[in-house]
């Protein structure tokens, strides 16, 4: 639905809506138990919560269609992913409140590792702490190239952002990382003629990034994606009417909700403390969306235990939020990370929603097979904040 139509109908009230999105939740079939992930965990909460609602599976962007975690996300939120884009790197700098200027141009970074030859051996370097990251990137920061400069800041782990500061950039850029390892990097490629000389330039700091790290083993080399400059995405303020928070501990889920007009909370590392937060921020806000990252870590690890026990410790906490009572409480997803695939993949994501006026159905186990037959059906991903706000009674009447 156009987001200009749900903006005409959209009312402030009272009611609250908690939107929990374990990142990755998604999986598919252990070969020794027939089991997914979610389907292995023990989830009494998610399981009653399930039985008290009504549930179905999402898709995020469309059938087959593998989604990044900006258009998942933003297909959570009711904003068409393949009209409304965001940069990967938009969102890195924003999650770490990196000061922007207009016309920076902003990429996320991975440090990697490479071998002698040039190929890349890890894509992640062994998910290094964040200090090793931030010795690293104060080696790159500063660097000036063509008039242009490169800031370097550290975001978690091996992840980094580089801003581009200077005149004439353009977001125009492929990426270097090839998304997989046993391949070299590649050259960044303009995607227009005026993004030549960005290109230059960021092919520039990539060569002189292999050489400054070239004796930082396993942090030997940086990858970049995800080129962008700011985008203006209508605000959810706007659209929805609500007085929206968000609870995410990783930057870059921070980052995009500062780009739909969320206002982001502080808050700890772990699980416990976001339930925390949300606790503690209940009474100042109408929405809330809660993100929880370890599910999809897990996943793109390959790690199908360590995949479980992250989803019943969710479980453990969910009692928290419960006690609050929300009008509506949606548990759902991004995209699928299943452990057997390491990475995103194209499969729709179970979802549950609880309201006093939705319609229940027969589902009592929150997992994909059930989801499969839920009241819901699959639906793509943008129908879930309409249903949500509906729900809430937060839409009127459409038409006369």
């Amino acid at each position: 639905m156009e987001l200009d139509v749900i903006a005409d109908i959209a009312r402030t009230t009272p009611s609250k809506i908690v939107l929990v999105v374990m990142d990755g939740l998604g999986g598919l079939p252990h070969p020794e138990t027939g089991k997914t992930e979610l389907e292995t965990a023990h989830t009494p909460t998610m399981d009653r919560l399930a039985s008290e609602g009504i549930c179905g599976l999402l898709d995020p962007v469309a059938p087959g269609i593998t989604p990044g975690s900006a258009p998942g996300h933003l297909a959570l939120f009711g904003y068409d992913p393949l009209r409304f884009t965001v940069g990967r790197g938009i969102l890195e700098a924003l999650g770490i409140d990196f000061d922007l200027k207009e016309g920076d141009v902003a990429a996320r970074g991975n440090l990697c590792t490479v071998d002698r030859e040039g190929t890349i051996t890890d894509r992640r370097a062994g998910r290094i702490a964040t200090e090793r990251c931030t010795e690293m990137c104060r080696l790159l920061d500063g660097m000036e190239i063509e008039g242009t400069t490169v800031l370097v800041t550290a975001v978690k782990e091996h992840r980094l952002a580089a801003v581009f500061r200077g005149e004439g950039l353009s977001g125009a850029l492929t990426g270097s990382d090839p998304q997989q390892e046993g391949l070299a990097p590649r050259k960044v490629a303009a995607l227009d003629a005026a993004s030549r000389r960005p290109a230059y330039i960021a092919n520039e700091f990539l060569a002189r990034a292999a050489t400054i790290l070239a004796d930082h083993h396993p942090t030997n080399m940086v990858l970049l994606r995800g080129f962008a400059q700011y985008p203006k995405l209508p605000p959810m303020g706007q659209v929805y009417k609500l007085k929206a928070a968000a609870i995410a501990a990783y930057p870059m889920y921070r980052g995009l909700a500062k780009v739909v007009g969320m206002e982001v909370l502080d808050t700890g590392p772990g699980i416990e403390d976001e339930v925390a937060t949300l606790v503690e921020s209940y009474d100042g806000y109408d929405f809330f969306f809660l993100h929880v990252k370890e599910t999809d870590s897990a996943g793109e690890d390959g790690d199908f235990e360590r995949k479980v026990r992250v989803i019943e410790e969710v479980d453990r906490h969910l009692p928290g939020i419960v006690a609050l009572e929300p009008d509506v409480m949606v548990i759902t997803a991004d995209h699928s990370t299943p452990a057997a695939m390491a990475s995103h993949s194209w499969h729709p994501v179970p979802c549950l929603l609880r309201s006093r006026h939705c319609r229940c159905d027969a589902v009592t186990h929150f997992s994909e097979a059930a989801c499969r037959a839920g009241g819901l059906g699959t639906l793509p991903a943008t129908s879930l904040m309409p249903l949500a706000m509906a729900n809430a009674g937060k839409l009127d009447k459409y038409g006369a």
